[in-house]
């Protein structure tokens, strides 16, 4: 074979050799397939014990509900029954045991609403199951909680 073939070919078989020696470098020995779990069945064996090792931040609906016994009654016949509490007040991790925060922010911002309700034009929206808006026409200087009870949005307020 001539050199104008043979350079770019060692080249080439370099550059990939170089690759396998710095992935064998940097990616960890436990790594590989573990089992039936994570994304792929990918991930670091040795990494299992620290996520469990991670403190909780997101509670879940049922232990707001122990306090806020009305708000779930009212929230359980309303179209928001499968989102989670936490979804719009936040991470409630300490409260209320520690009392950290002693009350939840609670962000009634039009924005929090549009996370979810927001018209996006380039879907189908006659099967979408959560009801877009239109944010520069539908009621632009008011907040959506004025008319709108958020945790059962069917009922109006005013």
């Amino acid at each position: 074979m001539k050199n104008h073939v043979l350079r770019p070919l060692w080249v080439a078989i370099a550059f990939v050799a170089l690759i396998l020696l710095v992935r064998y470098v940097i990616v960890p020995k436990d790594f590989g397939v573990q089992g039936e779990s994570f994304t792929f069945n990918y991930y670091r064996a040795s990494n299992v014990q620290e996520w469990k090792d991670f403190p909780v931040s997101y509670l879940g609906k049922d232990v707001c509900v122990e306090c806020h016994e009305e708000k779930g009654t009212l929230l359980e016949s309303s179209p928001h029954a499968i989102i989670q509490c936490e979804n719009c007040h936040g991470p409630g991790k300490d409260h209320p045991e520690t009392e950290n925060p002693e009350t939840m922010i609670i962000d009634r911002s039009r924005l929090q609403c549009l996370r979810c309700h927001a018209d996006l034009h380039y879907t189908d929206t006659s099967r979408a199951e959560i009801p877009g808006i239109d944010p520069n026409e539908h009621n632009v200087d008011s907040e959506c909680v004025e008319c709108h009870d958020s945790h059962n949005p069917d009922l109006e307020d005013m």
